[in-house]
């Protein structure tokens, strides 16, 4: 049954790719069609051509078996005007064959490419000593126009091997001309809906089979209480975390229990790590010896031998403690000042985390990705929204708070199960609430905002924050800048390979060059970090617990700033980095895990 729920979520994923695919050519379909209009058509910049021949052939057309003229699934269109002085221009269209018996042993040139940034045209001339018959005599044409002035041809696309042509009226030489080009099809219209139908019709299958994947997998999940502590799996044993996201104690079943604000209200020994050195320290103040703590440590998590002068933590997740510098560890750190910060992110590390799960998350994710991406929108509105109520009343509303705050909980979600942690196997849920998932996200709601400070956090006093979460996430840019050709020179080793105005190649020399950069991205030190972890996982089965800590510390960063700068809190975000699951002033709150329900923080 999990294999077919793994198999309907894998399919749905390639449905939305695919989907994603047909949409994106749909828009660009779209845009040439709008562009095009009903009588326009797609052109390339009118520029001049000259060659020294009789003609100038362009290069051939090759058109399907099936297609007919009187059909216009396209037509070409070739518009120009003599650069000779009283001169008059021909222009035809027709099949390579006869064009290529006509021109034979007449001397002309082949277009063979030409950029227009800048503009350079590049032939390949073929002599001859034929002198040519005025081209308007022939009768093999299919579409011609001949005279002085701007000379232009329509044509509709037909099966078969097709030439155009430009020459002087009279067939002399040389030929200039001012040329443009142009194509249009009046299929663009009718294929574009096409494809945006066809990829709505994939989107809405595979996002249906991903959910109905996901939502099958964690009702077994569910069912199956992962883990839920029991057997001696983490989540069961003494300072183990429970799967559900909770922090796990010893005598305690499976799950997590209560809160541990619940737990402290309630006067049980306290439950997560941070709470657990709070309480050593002030027993450490009261003058409590460690080996008297036996009784109250075994509840908490802290183990002490009897008789010992300094107390070792069995810690949620493996912390665990001894003796540094003649301090306990347990002892509350005199380094942790300031208060806590209004933006609470969490996240547990899963202890059985497989080791190749990891190179296909992003994939699996995609489901998500496609709904964040409408939510983001919807995100960024709401924002919009907010700050001008916040402006005039100096509140934020908090129905638009608490679908904020739930956007980035779900973003949070999937960065921590499929990008910048990859700290669990567990599939994220399709929701804005909190829940048992091991990652959470929450933002105390604000009962009164600054009216001044909407105008300039979000843009001008978030910048040294933008800067540093920007080090953080940001991807590694190298830059080479070398010496590259100038206009009408192609770079060899250093030198240019200079071209005459015919296009003749004349020699090499040094000069006239231009600098030309090549510019490399690496992967940010968030990426770096994370991959790093994964690697020792995939040889060892372990994800390094300081490398999460570390990464979970880098991601509170930003997820802080990302809060300020949405207009969430006034309070500055710290310039500090707190490691670990949560921020141990959190914890001493009794907010280390925030509690599953509607909402979007305290009140």
């Amino acid at each position: 049954m999990r294999t077919s729920r793994i198999i309907m979520l894998v399919v749905g994923s390639l449905l939305i790719l695919i989907g994603l695919g047909l949409a994106a050519g749909a828009a660009a379909l779209g845009v040439l069609n709008a562009n095009q209009g009903e009588d326009r058509f797609l052109s390339v910049p009118d520029e001049r051509y000259e060659v020294d021949g009789h003609a100038l052939t362009l290069p051939d057309i090759d058109v399907d078996d099936g297609v007919s003229g009187e059909d216009a699934y396209g037509t070409l269109q070739v518009s120009g005007e003599s650069a000779g002085t009283g001169g008059e221009l021909f222009i035809g269209i027709g099949p390579r064959i006869a064009v290529e018996r006509y021109l034979l042993d007449v001397a002309h040139s082949e277009l063979q490419d030409v950029t227009f940034n800048p503009f350079r045209a590049y032939y390949q001339d073929l002599e001859g000593t034929a002198e040519p018959a005025p081209p308007g005599q022939q009768d093999f044409w299919a579409a011609s126009a001949s005279g002085s002035g701007e000379q232009s041809v329509e044509w509709n696309l037909e099966e078969g091997d097709w030439t155009v042509v430009v020459m002087n009226a009279d067939g002399s030489r040389p030929v200039a001309a001012d040329l443009q080009m142009g194509v249009r099809s009046d299929l663009l219209g009718p294929l574009t809906w096409t494809l945006l139908i066809s990829s709505i019709v994939l989107l809405i299958a595979g996002i249906g089979l991903a959910v109905a994947g996901a939502a099958g997998l964690r009702r077994r999940d569910a069912a199956a209480g992962v883990g839920g502590g029991q057997g001696g799996q983490p989540g069961g044993s003494a300072g183990g975390y429970s799967g559900a996201g909770g922090y796990a104690t010893a005598g305690q079943g499976p799950g997590t229990g209560p809160p541990a604000a619940a737990g402290q209200a309630a006067g049980r020994a306290p439950q997560t790590y941070g709470q657990m050195q709070d309480a050593y320290g002030r027993r450490q103040q009261q003058g409590v010896t460690a080996a008297g703590a036996t009784g109250s440590g075994a509840a908490g998590g802290v183990t002490a031998a009897a008789g010992a002068t300094a107390a070792g933590i069995a810690g949620a997740g493996g912390y665990r403690g001894g003796s540094r510098g003649g301090t306990a560890v347990g002892v509350r750190d005199p380094g942790l000042s300031g208060p806590r910060y209004p933006a609470r992110l969490y996240g547990e590390l899963d202890p059985g985390l497989s080791r190749w799960m990891w190179l296909v998350k992003w994939f699996l994710a995609i489901p998500h990705y496609v709904v964040l991406f409408f939510l983001w929108i919807a995100f960024f509105v709401a924002t919009v929204i907010a700050g001008i109520v916040i402006l005039f009343t100096g509140r934020y509303p908090r129905g638009l708070f608490d679908f904020n705050v739930g956007v980035i909980r779900w973003s949070w979600r999937v960065t921590f199960y499929a990008t910048r942690v990859l700290g669990t196997d567990r599939y994220p849920p399709f929701t804005l609430e909190t829940t048992d998932y091991p990652a959470d996200f929450s933002v105390d709601y604000p009962r009164e905002l600054s009216r001044w400070l909407v105008l300039v956090k979000w843009w001008l006093l978030v910048l040294p924050q933008a800067l540093v979460v920007s080090a953080i996430t940001e991807s590694a840019t190298v830059v080479y800048r070398f010496w590259g050709p100038g206009a009408g020179g192609a770079s060899a080793g250093g030198w240019n390979q200079v071209w005459d105005d015919d296009g003749m190649f004349s020699g090499s020399r040094w000069g006239q060059q231009w600098p030309a950069v090549t510019v490399w991205e690496g992967l940010s030190l968030l990426s770096l970090l994370v991959l790093i972890a994964v690697i020792i996982l995939l040889f060892t089965g372990r994800y390094p617990r300081q490398l999460f800590d570390l990464v979970m510390g880098l991601n509170r960063w930003t997820y802080r700033v990302l809060a300020y700068g949405a207009l969430m809190r006034d309070e500055y975000p710290p310039f500090r980095l707190d490691q670990g699951p949560t921020d141990r002033r959190d914890e001493a709150a009794g907010l280390g895990r925030p509690v599953p329900g509607p909402g979007a923080g305290t009140g």
